[in-house]
């Protein structure tokens, strides 16, 4: 493996917090790419605002199928299952959550890092202001981290700059980082509503974090009638 030095790959899915880190990405590396997964997500806006955001920050932006989520259903993110607030009575997780998505997105991210010599893999997950998911957790990014790095003998590196923020102190993070207009072509809607439905729990949750840092969301601005 050939490393390139100072460059990262972003996992990229067009919404509010992978599009912080990709801000972030490219203020501590030299060289950005950006994958998103195509996961046989409902809500396929998200494919093209991860094409528009990646279109604004000017990198190299790779979009790789994995259907078989779509395949396995269960949740409403890739079944037929409506989107609930609060969390399943014998889980205790949302009926969003995606079981093993992020142990593979971040596996598929890293293998097109190895492909083209990066080991810095980019990841917005956080355990602070996140909904409940335990492969948003700390815990798991150094366990798959070490699995990586023994998987495919690189010495990888998972970056989860926003894992202890705030949603409010991202929103900040962003604004400092000069890029709070790349929120306007974001997505977070659950639903795929756009304008955004307001009423999911991502819609609820990035609604609070504005809220709380005192600023308008440029979504928002951005979908208002002319």
């Amino acid at each position: 493996m050939h490393l390139v030095a100072s460059s990262a790959v972003v996992l990229f899915s067009g919404g509010q917090d992978s599009t912080t880190c990709l801000a972030w990405a490219q203020a501590h590396f030299a060289e950005v790419h950006a994958v998103t997964i195509d996961y046989g997500q409902r809500h396929r806006i998200e494919l093209d605002a991860a094409r528009r955001v990646a279109a604004r920050a000017g990198v190299p932006h790779v979009i790789l199928p994995c259907d078989s989520f779509r395949a396995l259903g269960g949740n409403s993110l890739t079944g037929d299952v409506a989107v609930a607030a609060g969390t399943d009575p014998v889980t205790q997780l949302p009926n969003s959550f995606v079981p093993g998505r992020n142990l593979i997105f971040l596996t598929l991210a890293a293998a097109y890092g190895w492909q083209h010599g990066i080991t810095d893999v980019v990841t917005g997950v956080c355990q602070t202001d996140y909904s409940g998911y335990p492969d948003c957790r700390e815990t798991t990014m150094v366990a798959l981290q070490a699995a990586l790095r023994a998987g495919m003998d690189a010495p990888f590196t998972i970056h989860a700059p926003l894992m202890h923020l705030t949603k409010a102190a991202t929103i900040h993070l962003l604004w400092d980082l000069g890029r709070f207009d790349w929120l306007a072509d974001s997505h977070t809607c659950y639903n795929g509503a756009v304008p955004p439905c307001g009423a999911c729990p991502a819609c609820l949750l990035r609604a609070r974090g504005f809220l709380a840092a005192g600023m308008a969301d440029p979504l928002l601005i951005n979908s208002m009638p002319q």
